[in-house]
């Protein structure tokens, strides 16, 4: 029997089986009833945990080795021409410009916040004192919102790109290799600034540009077509081109498109909170006896339910190992998400549970569109800022207590770091006039069912989970990618509507780029 250079053949270990490669080329060769010597070098191409019926496995995929070819794909090269000038140095930003760059095509990122290093100290001024700055936290600034929390790279979205490229060049700029063979790849918020870091050094080598601490404050069009931007010292950027590639929570960004003639549409998205619990409940409830192997990593899950009102309710972004942090971008408003790092060893695990929301949702509430969603995000966040009492502190309901429809008078230690505060929740979700706490009780009770002690006094919802995705989209032509109201002008990425997370967000960006490419 002679093995195929491009299938995959899976082997199964158990949990105190050895994974050492004679292991696995021994265990292949019983399978596939032949001798270990007749089987060609072989690699080691995903590796998955199947924690199902309470049965752990290792999936270990390996498949025939081929020549050894270098990480990163196609090199970028020395860049020229005019510039593309890029709005956002999150992923789609930086992986945009990266794709132009192994074209020879010069690209300048402007981001109105600081480079990774330098947002470490606005950050602590949000977690130890409470002070939110506008244009420097955990949305804004290099990297986007993914590099201070979590960089996980698991995505659905194989069709829109290779995925395998985005994971290659992380690894190329100092992302762990483990990243190249999990299935739920992760880098982790302690190690992903180093990466972008090194990613955007090699843009600099080869000529292109990233300006940091430049807020665009307009689009600057001539003869219908977008050709720079105006920043808000005043400075004016001209290029070939303008990429719009802000992150979800970019607001100001709509008012300029909206000024600039740009038509924008509401789209669904999702609101609610993040729910906490200790992780090693997390890891009773999935591994079952085998809780605490050494050999197994802090569990996750991913929940779904859809509500009697058929409103999807479902987990988001769940951080095994991790932490809650504060992601306000606004003054008077409070916002929370999820982080862990490489190790993911804190002793929480935590997920957004949020509640599907439709236009139509906006439409009985009066909000106008297109608008109308980031307004109802708005009465969110200052709802639960007021029930937090300031500084930070999220309001936070016992889980028990939320589905009795009950305030509560104490809530378990958390990973929080401005702290909590012990209130009723669902007061804070039904300030937004949709029946947001309903939902979530009942999709409670449905959770509990697919994870036996899920719902328990050691679990506590902190408010509010109001950013899972941008609720506004700008529309582009199916083909060039270009908004149909303003030439030259490039939607890109979760602010324009057309990605949801680190690796999506990349797959978009390097989309548009060679779009632009191939228009020299």
């Amino acid at each position: 029997m002679q093995l195929a250079a491009d299938q995959d053949y899976t082997v199964e270990l158990g949990l105190d089986e050895p994974d050492d490669p004679e292991t696995l080329r021994r265990k292949l060769a019983q399978q596939l009833e032949m001798s270990v010597s007749a089987l060609p070098p072989l690699e080691l191409r995903k590796r998955s945990i199947d924690a199902r019926r309470g049965r752990i496995r290792f999936h270990m995929i390996l498949g025939v080795k081929g020549p050894d070819e270098p990480v990163g794909g196609a090199p970028v090269r020395e860049v020229s021409g005019d510039p593309v000038i890029i709005i956002g140095g999150g992923p789609a930003g930086l992986f945009c410009a990266y794709e132009l760059a192994r074209a020879g095509v010069r690209s300048v990122i402007v981001d109105r916040g600081k480079p990774v290093q330098a947002r470490r100290r606005d950050l602590k001024g949000l977690t130890q004192h409470g002070v939110v700055d506008p244009d420097s936290n955990y949305c804004y600034g290099e990297g986007g919102a993914g590099t201070y929390s979590d960089g996980k790279l698991y995505t659905r979205s194989h069709k829109r790109g290779d995925v395998r490229d985005v994971i290659e060049i992380l690894a190329l700029h100092g992302a762990p290799p483990d990243i190249l063979l999990d299935a739920r790849p992760h880098i982790g918020s302690n190690k992903l600034p180093k990466v972008i870091t090194a990613l955007r050094e090699r843009l600099e080598s080869v000529g292109s540009t990233v300006r940091f601490g430049a807020r665009v404050t307009d689009l600057i069009v001539r003869g219908g077509r977008a050709i720079g931007v105006r920043l808000a010292d005043g400075d004016e950027l001209l290029g070939r081109a303008v990429v719009a590639a802000t992150g979800h929570s970019a607001r100001d960004v709509h008012d300029l498109l909206i000024r600039a003639g740009v038509q924008l549409e509401a789209k669904p998205f999702a609101m609610g909170v993040r729910i906490e619990h200790p992780q090693p409940l997390i890891d009773r409830i999935q591994y079952g006896r085998a809780a605490g192997h050494p050999k197994l990593p802090a569990a996750p899950y991913r929940l779904a339910f859809t509500p009697s009102d058929g409103r999807g309710a479902f987990s988001f972004c769940m951080c095994p190992g991790g932490w809650i942090v504060p992601a306000s971008t606004e003054a008077d408003g409070l916002v929370v998400n999820g982080m862990s790092l490489s190790r993911r060893d804190s002793p929480y695990a935590n997920s957004g549970l949020v509640v599907a929301i439709e236009l139509a949702d906006l439409d009985r509430l009066g909000l106008t569109r297109p608008l109308g969603g980031v307004e109802l995000q708005r009465r969110l966040e200052r709802a639960a800022m007021q029930a937090g009492g300031g500084g930070l502190r999220a309001p936070a309901t016992r889980a028990t207590d939320f589905v009795r429809g009950k305030a509560s008078s104490t809530v378990p230690a958390t990973s929080y770091q401005p702290g909590l505060a012990a209130t009723d929740i669902g007061e804070v979700l039904d300030a937004t006039g949709i029946p947001l706490a309903a939902r979530l009780r009942e999709a409670l009770g449905a959770f509990d069912k697919q994870m036996r002690g899920y719902l328990t006094d050691e679990a506590v919802l902190v408010g509010v989970e109001s950013r899972t995705s941008s609720p506004v989209r700008v529309p582009r032509d199916a083909t060039t990618l270009m908004s149909p109201d303003l030439a030259e002008l490039y939607p890109c990425g979760e602010g324009a509507g057309y990605a949801g997370g680190i690796v999506s967000a990349a797959l978009d960006g390097i989309r548009i780029a060679r779009v632009i490419s191939s228009r020299t």
